[in-house]
């Protein structure tokens, strides 16, 4: 902005000077402001490029966070169709260990009834043989054991 008021020649010339100073004040501003943007260009251009790895790593770690989650519930499904399974066999295993056990205690138990009942009988062999040797026996109610006899 000049002011321009004519006081003579002298005068105007050197308003005219001082707007030229003006000018190239303006303009080395200019240029000084142009040379700092030109500095800046380059930091700025290695903060862009270190943004695009940043962001890619950014993205790419989202993307194996995402995997993670996904492989995470895989897992998570995995294992509760392996426990489902694991304890569905226990039960059968659980089931199958009853089954023999009731099985070999029943089979025992006969086995000890069908025992006790021959006992029984040879008890009652042996008392009926020791009661017919004591009634008839001269010598003193012992007879001799016949093992043939008690086979039959």
């Amino acid at each position: 902005m000049r002011r321009a008021a004519y006081l003579g020649r002298d005068e105007h010339i050197v308003e005219h000077h001082r707007g030229k100073g003006v000018e190239r004040v303006d303009e080395a501003y200019a240029i000084r402001r142009y040379q700092q943007a030109a500095a800046l260009l380059p930091l700025r251009w290695q903060r862009l490029c270190r943004q695009v790895p940043e962001e890619q790593q950014a993205e790419a770690e989202a993307q194996r966070m995402l995997a993670e989650e996904s492989v995470l519930n895989q897992a998570k499904q995995r294992s509760a169709e392996l426990m489902r399974q694991a304890e569905e066999r226990s039960r059968e295993l659980k089931r199958s260990a009853n089954e023999y056990c009731e099985d070999a205690l029943r089979r025992t138990e006969e086995a000890v009834a069908e025992a006790y009942d021959e006992i029984k009988k040879s008890r009652a062999r042996f008392r009926a043989a020791a009661s017919a040797t004591a009634a008839g026996s001269p010598s003193g109610g012992r007879a001799a054991y016949d093992a043939a006899a008690e086979e039959d």
